[in-house]
């Protein structure tokens, strides 16, 4: 029987579908956990990547925080904060975070960084206060690579946050941890596609986004650039 199979036959069982284990408890214990990080991660970066950006500063700072990003062992550093603080049930919190800050902040800064100067001098030219050029000029051009950042985020914190499993609590993951602990690979197979799909689903959500709010002309000049 294939993997396709054996995931498919565990998705359409009844009991996946009711009580404290269920596919909605786990899914919603999932977004409670990506949603929270996301948020803190927005709160952090998308303000820092803004200000960076339109004071053309922070560069060799943006380029370092995106290379550590990309070398931090997330589990390994669950571990350390769960151990460091005790055992504490918020310790997903701080590699969720850390994965998710540098991808929003990266492309932030690069997006405002790379708007016409041409355009903010025309702005600055008919009167524009500093913090109007960012925010009526710079940053509504900014906004497919914002939302790039904010989607690649997103989809790394939905893909990770089943680590939340490993330190006991609960998730998607908890369907891979269990199942590999039991031998129970339908379980794992069966877990790990709804992560799958919910990945999907947040590409999907993002796309649209994307359609909805930025102006085919920008949509266009990103594709091209």
């Amino acid at each position: 029987m294939s993997y396709f199979s054996i995931a498919w036959q565990w998705l359409i069982s009844a009991q996946q579908w009711h009580g404290p284990d269920s596919i909605p408890v786990r899914l919603g214990q999932h977004l409670v956990y990506t949603g929270i990080a996301l948020g803190i991660a927005i709160v952090i970066a998308l303000p820092a990547g803004l200000a960076m950006g339109h004071l053309r500063r922070g560069g060799f700072a943006v380029v370092t925080l995106a290379n550590f990003g990309r070398a931090l062992p997330t589990l390994g550093l669950l571990v350390l904060v769960f151990v460091l603080t005790a055992g504490s049930a918020a310790s997903w919190l701080v590699p969720l975070t850390f994965l998710a800050i540098p991808p929003i902040l990266v492309n932030t800064y690069e997006g405002v960084l790379g708007v016409d100067p041409e355009l903010t001098d025309a702005a600055r030219g008919m009167g524009m206060t500093g913090r109007q050029v960012l925010f009526k000029v710079e940053m509504p051009v900014a906004v497919p690579l914002i939302l790039l950042g904010l989607r690649i985020s997103a989809i790394q914190v939905v893909a990770t946050a089943t680590i939340a499993a490993y330190i006991g609590l609960g998730g998607l993951g908890r369907y891979i941890f269990d199942g590999l602990a039991s031998d129970q690979y339908n379980v794992v197979a069966g877990g790990a596609a709804v992560i799958v799909l919910l990945a999907l689903a947040v590409q999907g959500v993002f796309i649209l986004l994307r359609w909805l709010i930025v102006p085919v002309g920008l949509r266009r000049q990103a594709q091209n650039s």
